[in-house]
């Protein structure tokens, strides 16, 4: 309350303070019709009794505007916004743009600052309206396409991000290809859900002629090839994967296991894997590989290849696939012993993050292309595995 109200007190003293910058007959006029203006000690009244919403209401109606009140108005505004007092804000902003005094300038930067205070109170329809009017009288036209752009992404109107992206690159001179790439993505998973693959496919394409590393735009790929039983292709969609960035092995790891399945290709599957494993130790492919071998050469061949890993590496999933191999091959209390501890490393594996953001180091559950956080794209990457001191912070 303290900081508000040291806040208002000059914004209480403004009108006296203006007349002293104007000429001594000016300042004898705006002095008398201050001290005459019931309003002027309304103000101080609601001030000194601690009433900040009424007085600044009282304040903000008293001020004339011009270019040195403008940026008290503005900067006070811009203070509430930022505390997450929205509607004081909104109050202040809508004032100044309902003032017939304003220039054109003044006006375009009232109606940006109220655009803003629209979008930070989730009143989309409102904000989209004021900033195409800056579009249309071309003012802050760079800001103005940047926030209908985090409008249309919150909207998720992504063909209209598209438009938007286009004007914003021509503006600025800035090249957005991932965010394109991304744009096209998300179009092409609709039309992939619609069932409608062949407008998918052609969606991935321009995503990935907008971005030729767009990993998203493979996996997706991939997925539409699965969905069309074009196994031979979606294997190929996924190997891109793997080429693009080794991170998202673990995404394409049950694709590719079903794909060669489907083909009666198990042991080309092996092959591949092994080579991937060779030139990257990660955990995904060592689990699924033990799984196979499992299959092929029994639970001992798979105990071996987990134990040589965890020789070498640290690893809670690897330490899980252990004591499952474990419970596997003993009998009687041990049994129950591995048993029990396999109980409790899930629940501790279960509170870990599957993936993390690789700009602000925003943790979640499932993949998401744009961070929740940040609201970069492409930063979110699978979490590699845990040691139990990393799980447990230390």
């Amino acid at each position: 309350m303290q900081e508000l109200l040291l806040l208002l007190l000059p914004v209480a003293a403004a009108s006296g303070w203006l007349a002293a910058k104007r000429s001594d007959k000016r300042k004898s006029a705006a002095t008398s019709e201050r001290e005459q203006n019931p309003a002027y000690f309304k103000g101080l009244n609601y001030l000194l009794n601690e009433q900040p919403d009424k007085a600044i209401d009282v304040f903000v109606q008293m001020l004339d505007i011009d270019n040195e009140t403008m940026e008290t108005h503005l900067a006070l505004g811009n203070l509430f916004r930022r505390r997450g007092e929205v509607e004081r804000a909104i109050r202040i902003h809508q004032n100044l743009v309902a003032r017939p005094t304003l220039d054109r300038s003044q006006r375009a930067q009232a109606l940006l600052e109220l655009g803003q205070d629209y979008m930070r109170a989730g009143l989309f329809d409102r904000a989209e309206n004021l900033l195409i009017e800056l579009l249309e009288i071309k003012q802050h036209e760079a800001q103005a396409l940047q926030n209908l752009r985090i409008i249309y992404q919150q909207e998720k109107d992504w063909a209209k991000c598209l438009d938007v992206l286009s004007k914003l690159e021509e503006r600025t001179g800035e090249v957005l290809s991932t965010e394109r790439a991304h744009y096209y993505c998300e179009l092409a998973v609709i039309a992939r859900n619609k069932h409608d693959y062949a407008q998918a496919e052609k969606l991935l394409k321009k995503a990935q002629e907008s971005d030729s590393d767009c990993v998203r735009a493979a996996l997706v790929q991939g997925k539409v090839e699965v969905a069309r039983k074009n196994h031979t292709a979606a294997i190929n969609s996924f190997k891109q994967v793997a080429q693009q960035d080794p991170a998202f092995i673990s995404e394409i790891l049950p694709f590719l296991v079903q794909c060669h399945v489907e083909l009666d290709k198990r042991n080309e599957l092996i092959v591949y894997l092994q080579q991937l494993y060779q030139q990257q130790k990660s955990i995904a492919l060592m689990l699924a590989l033990s799984d196979l071998l499992q299959e092929d050469k029994g639970d001992q061949a798979a105990v071996e290849l987990v134990v040589d890993y965890l020789r070498k590496y640290s690893s809670l999933d690897g330490v899980q696939k252990l004591i499952d191999l474990s419970c596997k091959c003993t009998q009687g209390s041990l049994a129950d012993t591995f048993l029990i501890l396999h109980e409790q490393l899930v629940m501790l594996l279960k509170k870990r993050p599957a993936y993390q953001c690789k700009q602000c180091g925003f943790e979640v559950k499932t993949l998401h292309w744009q961070c929740p956080g940040c609201k970069s794209w492409d930063s979110i990457k699978p979490v590699q595995d845990l040691g139990l001191t990393e799980l447990m912070g230390y």
